[in-house]
């Protein structure tokens, strides 16, 4: 059942460090803003886990690059999807026990680049005047992106804590232009701004050994108006945190409540239902991103699927809108990490 009314969340609105200086949770971090400013400062070894994903989606593809430290593990992905042909490529390069030189990572999200150098994978997103440029090389895929970010731009930055000692710092971005090239075996696509939009998930925290999310989100316009869907699900559940936002004309409207969510798990390209007071969406799958990484101890089981949700959103004043064929996907993720 959709949970009853909650409070708000604290928005927070002065810089403030995600730990305090013995690398305890700092209860003055719990919140969330608009635009980064939470410091981050984790300590120790071995339970970290940082991340920087970025998907661009257009009428032609889908392309996904990634870079991820988990202290003992450094992972550089990529995924190209053609919409037209069916076509996926998924590639990955992992380093157990890495030398510091694998993977530069931001401190703070939107400030620093964030540099991954494997062997057959080399993957830059790089700060610029204009946002963010993004480039990738691997065995097949070459890409050169640039997202743009305007200046004020609003996005959902989030603390989520389970305990003192456990606790992450998300920032998930939506409805940003994109535009250059992406060439699969030499074959060139096109972004434009316009059709093309980019999402950015940065993640910096320490987690559970074992844990199961949900995460949906979307871009795309309906009715004259930019839309932009951000709904997470389970991890934050029995925490003071929730990862829901909508993204209506530029602003962001913070959802402090557990949406419900249905779906098969049987059959995950089932349509999917994303419910709540402000809330009532129908996610209608294309393609299903499966994968599963197992080595006994660490483990990632994952179902990303793309498509595109209709229903109705509501903002924090009570405006209701219609949403129709906004593309991104829903995704259910199981790990042991």
């Amino acid at each position: 059942m959709v949970a009853g009314p909650v409070q708000p969340e604290r928005e927070l609105d002065q810089p403030v460090d995600i730990a305090l200086p013995n690398g305890r949770l700092n209860p003055a971090a719990v919140g969330w803003s608009r635009h980064p400013m939470q410091g981050i400062n984790l300590k120790g070894w071995g339970r970290n886990k940082r991340f920087e994903y970025w998907c661009i989606t257009s009428p032609d593809l889908i392309v996904a690059l990634n870079i991820s430290h988990g202290d003992y593990r450094v992972t550089l992905a990529s995924f190209f999807y053609d919409r037209a042909t069916g076509e996926a490529v998924p590639e990955a390069e992992i380093h157990w026990l890495p030398n510091n030189d694998r993977a530069s990572m931001p401190g703070q999200t939107g400030r620093d680049d964030a540099v991954g150098k494997g062997e057959r994978m080399q993957i830059a997103m790089r700060i610029n005047k204009t946002g963010t440029r993004l480039t990738g090389e691997t065995s097949r895929l070459k890409a050169d992106i640039q997202v743009h970010e305007a200046p004020g731009h609003e996005s959902l930055n989030v603390l989520v804590p389970w305990d003192d000692k456990r606790f992450q710092f998300t920032r998930k971005d939506n409805c940003l232009p994109a535009s250059g090239w992406v060439e699969l075996d030499g074959r060139r696509y096109t972004l434009d701004v316009g059709s093309a939009y980019a999402t950015l998930d940065h993640g910096r925290g320490r987690w559970p050994y074992s844990i199961v999310w949900n995460w949906a989100s979307g871009s795309g316009r309906s009715d004259g108006h930019e839309l932009g869907l951000q709904f997470g699900g389970k991890w934050t559940e029995g925490t003071p945190s929730t990862e829901n936002a909508l993204k209506i004309d530029g602003r962001l409207h913070k959802i402090s409540q557990e949406l419900e969510w249905r779906y098969d798990r049987a059959d995950f390209m089932k349509p999917w239902k994303i419910l709540g007071d402000q809330v009532d969406l129908t996610f209608t799958p294309e393609y299903d991103r499966y994968s599963n990484f197992d080595r006994l101890i660490v483990r990632s089981k994952e179902h990303q699927c793309f498509g595109t949700f209709a229903g109705t959103v509501t903002d924090n004043d009570g405006k209701r809108y219609r949403v129709a064929d906004v593309y991104g996907w829903a995704e259910e993720v199981a790990r042991r990490w």
